[in-house]
């Protein structure tokens, strides 16, 4: 019973790998798109557009517990885990939250909308649409783990506070790197803000 299911995962992880290094090579890896509003010391205030995501509930308090299942969850439904067996191109961020356990979401491509996304075969796979919203966002390199986003979160935290920038208080973490990506490796930790004219 073990055995087909380490077959499954490690076919699942390989194509995975080889889509996100063929879409990288080529530059065809599509973005949360953004404006950038204002900057300030250390992070910028972001005008992110409206975008379709895919989303997982994942039990677990943590980057390193529940990464890997959320990511599993989510390629499962782009590369074919749908109601029409459909490849769905890659994007990023990848973007994690933490609230009653691990959220993570998949932007999907801009050229679908709800109405055109095939739709998922698990019922732990939910597609809903992000409305155009106000975010302050801190960039930092290397390699992601718990440690260093909850160190990210708290300067991006006391930067907002030095500023008196007023946010909901609920960070994500964005994911921008491939896994294989050994240098220039990019993430985020984003905040909505309140009150932003």
């Amino acid at each position: 019973m073990k055995i087909p299911f380490i077959i499954t995962i490690s076919v699942l992880s390989v194509i995975t790998v080889t889509r996100l290094m063929a879409s990288e090579r080529s530059g065809g890896i599509e973005e949360y798109p953004y404006t950038v509003l204002q900057s300030y010391p250390g992070f910028e205030v972001r005008l992110y557009e409206k975008a379709i995501f895919a989303r997982t509930h994942i039990d677990a308090g943590t980057y390193r517990a529940g990464s890997g299942n959320g990511f599993r969850t989510l390629a499962s439904y782009i590369f074919g885990g749908n109601d029409r067996n459909e490849g769905i191109a890659m994007t990023a961020p990848v973007a994690m939250r933490w609230e009653d356990g691990m959220v993570m979401e998949f932007m999907m491509p801009s050229e679908y909308t709800l109405e055109t996304l095939p739709a998922p075969n698990r019922s732990d796979i939910q597609l809903y649409e992000k409305p155009e919203v106000v975010m302050a966002g801190l960039s930092f390199g290397g390699w992601a783990n718990d440690r260093r986003i909850a160190n990210k979160i708290e300067e991006l935290r006391k930067a907002l506070d030095s500023q008196g920038i007023r946010h909901t208080g609920q960070f994500q973490f964005f994911g921008y790197s491939s896994p294989y990506q050994m240098i220039n490796r990019r993430n985020d930790i984003v905040v909505q803000l309140e009150d932003w004219d």
